[in-house]
């Protein structure tokens, strides 16, 4: 059961409890889910809420700043790979790229076969990807998960497994290459210190404009849904 509560402006607000973390945060989600506080363990539900409160005209702002929700169905364009292909259906067994077109199979419905494409297109990618990073970094990875985050879109534990949200096969192979290599020099510095950062621009001399990229697109990669409310 989600824990939530309800603030003046009507905004309904989900909360949950950290042991790392050292102060209240709020977090909009890019796809439209509701608001998460994020609470340090010592820290009250009351405290949180007040907290909640006091940001409730921001809370407005930021919900108002999220991209329209985007469906995947027939018909529709989506970005793959950086490319915006129409989503078609057609007399074929599995999604196969036609150029323009991203051809799907007619009688399924588009958004399951979408996300199974883009699961497969990711992983491909990203694997080659890390693998070349971590072999110029001299450090090797355990395992590459992928999962449909939406605060981050990638992750290196300390034991080196590298987690990846899946949706990075709709943005440029260049913006995928570039998170592969942020989370592969992470296998040698697990912060964002000068060092890292060096690390990155060892593996990868242009990263920050890629970088950028992301954060100007990267809400429009996380407002596709793969469920249509209407069907397909």
């Amino acid at each position: 059961m989600v824990e939530a509560f309800t603030i003046g402006n009507g905004m309904r607000i989900t909360w949950r409890r950290s042991s790392r973390a050292r102060r209240m945060t709020l977090r909009v989600p890019r796809d439209g889910g509701p608001v998460v506080l994020t609470l340090p363990a010592h820290v009250a539900l009351s405290d949180g809420a007040a907290f909640a409160e006091s940001k409730s005209r921001w809370l407005l702002q930021a919900a108002e700043r999220r991209p329209a929700p985007s469906i995947v169905r027939h018909g529709a364009v989506l970005p793959v790979g950086g490319a915006m292909l129409t989503l078609t259906p057609a007399a074929t067994r599995t999604a196969q790229d036609d150029g323009d077109a991203l051809l799907l199979p007619a009688s399924r419905p588009a958004g399951a076969v979408v996300q199974a494409f883009l699961k497969h297109m990711a992983m491909q990618q990203l694997r080659a990807a890390c693998d070349r990073h971590a072999a110029a970094l001299g450090r090797p990875y355990r395992a590459i998960v992928l999962r449909d985050t939406r605060s981050r879109w990638g992750s290196c534990t300390s034991d080196g497994r590298l987690m990846f949200s899946w949706r990075l096969a709709m943005a440029p192979p260049v913006v995928l290459d570039y998170v592969a290599a942020h989370e592969v020099a992470h296998l040698r510095h697990m912060d964002h210190s000068p060092r890292f950062w060096a690390a990155v621009a060892a593996l990868m001399p242009d990263y920050a404009r890629h970088r950028d990229w992301l954060k100007r697109h990267g809400s429009d990669l996380m407002a596709w849904q793969f469920r249509d409310p209407a069907g397909d």
